[in-house]
């Protein structure tokens, strides 16, 4: 491994050179990366940063990867909009969106974590990939593979989306649809990856592929000015994404790249599969596990990885949770889509929906610099709109009767 980073235990500092594993055998804890920031200081600056190729590889000191020919370029470097439009309508003066709808190759952030993990693979000499899946990971797995040239397996349950299902069998990988939930196809998936001895992005790659979530935080910072926000909103699946924000946010500050700021971490979930925002709000430190029922499958995960690690990290931060029904998911993407031209996924409508409660609430406030993780594009999920929208009646081809349309719909504008 490289002397600027090591895979290690956090509860017994034992190392795991070279190893893909995710479990300490010793203390059954999870494994972390743990990076020499003293020495990562001094071979980083915002000049070698910026002079580099914009994608999530220009932080290469930060990321547990080598060597460069294991790397696919392209993933990362989204955009952050200014939500001119959308602010007003949610309460907030400056509000700013971190769109990973356009994430390349997949349209979702999970493809920054698949291009770490399947880097590692490749480094490690992997040539079968697989994962558990809610869709957009699916998606990354499959297409990174095919780039890369591995053999990909992807799990998921039997009742995604079909465009999500479609966006991992069309790169060519082994579709594998579950009946059951993700936790028990999750599980499933442990044993394979154990049995078979193959590179699983969230399984026995776990810590590499977690820390691709970082480069979200990296890239918010330098995007405005090489500064951090005051509040970030994130939603939250197994709760990984939000505690590597977290800690990207920290580790910049760690290295000289920006000024230390506080930033207020809050947390996002569907109503109808909440497991971590309800053990927050209920002042619970741990997450009891729920069964999803909600139209945001990307974010259905009942017994969430990380979510104890969530709920300190929203804690410390100052931040909070909060959670949004199916009708407020559908408005949250509505109005999204009216107000930015962005069209987001169910988890974007979530983000959006619980950021107006929380503007509401005065937890954020009106002046803030605010940013909304918008983490998949929603050409993936558009089932969930099916009969929520009005199509319009079809009209003759003639003049006469546009008019008569463009008469009705401006007398109800």
């Amino acid at each position: 491994m490289s002397d600027l980073y090591r895979l290690a235990c956090p509860a017994c500092g034992r190392d795991f050179p070279g190893e893909a594993t995710t479990l300490c055998p010793d203390c059954f804890y999870p494994l972390s990366i743990v990076y020499d920031l003293g020495l990562v200081r001094q071979r980083i600056s915002r000049e070698v940063v910026e002079a580099r190729r914009q994608d999530i590889w220009r932080y290469e000191e930060l990321l547990p990867v080598e060597p460069e020919s294991a790397r696919l370029a392209g993933v990362g470097w989204t955009p952050l909009l200014p939500a001119h439009r959308l602010g007003p309508k949610l309460g907030s003066g400056e509000l700013f969106l971190k769109d990973d709808a356009a994430c390349f190759p997949t349209l979702s952030f999970k493809d920054r974590v698949v291009a770490v993990a399947l880097a590692t693979a490749r480094t490690l000499g992997y040539d079968e990939v697989g994962c558990a899946s809610t869709g957009n990971l699916g998606n990354a797995v499959a297409a990174h593979a095919a780039r890369a040239g591995l053999t990909a397996w992807v799990l998921v349950p039997d009742d995604l989306e079909s465009a999500k299902l479609l966006g991992t069998a069309v790169y060519g990988a082994h579709l594998v649809r579950v009946r059951g939930t993700y936790d028990q196809v999750n599980r499933l998936a442990a044993e394979i990856a154990e049995r078979h001895h193959w590179g699983f992005v969230n399984v026995n790659l776990r810590p590499f592929y977690a820390e691709g979530s970082k480069t979200v935080a990296f890239e918010i910072a330098e995007q405005l000015g090489w500064r951090l926000p005051d509040n970030v909103v994130v939603p939250m699946a197994g709760g990984a994404q939000l505690t590597r924000i977290a800690r990207g946010f920290q580790e910049l500050v760690d290295v000289g790249l920006v000024p230390a700021h506080p930033v207020r971490i809050f947390g996002a979930q569907a109503q109808g599969c909440s497991p971590i925002a309800a053990a927050f709000l209920e002042g619970c430190r741990q997450v009891v596990p729920q069964i999803p029922q909600t139209i945001c499958r990307s974010l259905a995960i009942g017994d969430p990885a990380d979510g104890r690690a969530a709920l300190e990290v929203m804690a410390a931060s100052g931040g909070g949770a909060g959670h949004a029904s199916d009708p407020e998911i559908r408005r949250g993407i509505r109005v999204l889509a009216e107000s930015e031209g962005i069209l987001g996924e169910t988890a974007a409508g979530v983000t959006v929906a619980v950021a107006e409660k929380l503007v509401a609430d005065g937890r954020i406030g009106r002046g803030e610099t605010t940013v909304l993780c918008i983490t998949g594009n929603g050409l993936k999920t558009l089932e969930c709109l099916d009969g929520h929208l009005d199509l319009g009646a079809p009209l003759n081809p003639s003049i006469a009767a546009f008019e008569a349309r463009h008469a009705e719909l401006r007398g109800v504008a």
